[in-house]
């Protein structure tokens, strides 16, 4: 926020002009990041949990791609890392939200309102500092399927599009978390709003391909936004630049978080109301 003063007949008059929004966010998501990382031992857990489930699920499960049909030669590695992703942005999601509970609870949040700050700003900037939380974990994750021999069809572009993929899936996760953050302002809660959205993994095709999916769980899984989500990520790794996929997977998350984003700024609405 920048500070003018002008000067009339009678005495100076100071003019507090609001800063452009994106600067805001800009700001909003630095304070957050730095904030985040003054505890890095809450980054830990999401991390480790994602690489655990990797190596089991791929020592237990690997050489099941010769007997897939839909899968065949490809990497069943491959195939099972976008669920530790998608498993590392879920148990992740709360990070940035547990920060807007201990501003709320500190009585800074109510501050930061009484500013000329943009509210969306407010809002966008935590949820941003959320999403690129969840892109470092994600590429973390990959990187360490890459030291287990993954590869990637589609080569360092496919990488970055699967880390990508991974920060927008993840705004939509920190956004639900926050309307809990802002709902309930509290820490139990929030951490709670986090596994809400993990038994959509299980109705989705998590260890198989989605055709050989039958009954109520293929519907389940195809009205599931994950599912286009893994599918996406699955067909920038083993497959390559299928667009039609790709982009159902894009789309998927951009509807999940618009969605979550609108939820978010009710949630506020409603604090403020209270308040």
């Amino acid at each position: 926020m920048a500070v003018q003063t002008t000067t009339t007949s009678s005495r100076p008059v100071t003019v507090k002009m609001r800063a452009p929004v994106h600067e805001q966010i800009g700001l909003i998501t630095w304070q957050n990041l730095m904030t985040i990382f003054r505890r890095p031992a809450a980054l830990i857990p999401p991390i480790a949990i994602s690489l655990f489930f990797l190596v089991i699920y791929n020592s237990t499960l690997g050489g099941a791609a010769s007997f897939i049909p839909d899968l065949g030669a490809s990497s069943y590695l491959g195939f099972i890392l976008p669920l530790s992703i998608v498993s590392a942005s879920l148990s992740g999601a709360g990070i940035a939200a547990q920060n807007l509970v201990r501003n709320i609870e500190s009585g800074y949040f109510d501050k930061l309102l009484l500013t000329p700050v943009s509210r969306p700003a407010l809002l966008t900037g935590t949820i941003l500092s959320g999403a690129a939380i969840l892109g470092l974990q994600a590429a973390l994750v990959l990187g360490v399927a890459m030291l287990m021999d993954l590869k990637i069809e589609t080569g360092l572009l496919g990488a970055l599009a699967v880390i990508s993929m991974s920060v927008l899936l993840g705004l939509g996760f920190a956004g639900f978390t926050m309307s809990a953050a802002l709902g309930s302002g509290n820490a139990a809660v929030t951490q709670s709003a986090s596994f809400v959205f993990f038994p959509l993994t299980f109705l989705a095709p998590t260890f198989v391909p989605l055709a050989l999916l039958s009954g109520w769980l293929r519907v389940a899984a195809q009205l599931n936004p994950i599912t286009y989500v893994l599918e996406a990520m699955r067909t920038i790794i083993n497959v390559g630049w299928d667009w039609p996929v790709i982009m159902s997977g894009v789309l998927a998350c951009t509807i999940l978080g618009a969605a979550m984003y609108l939820l978010t700024l009710f949630a506020l609405r409603r604090r403020t109301a209270r308040s």
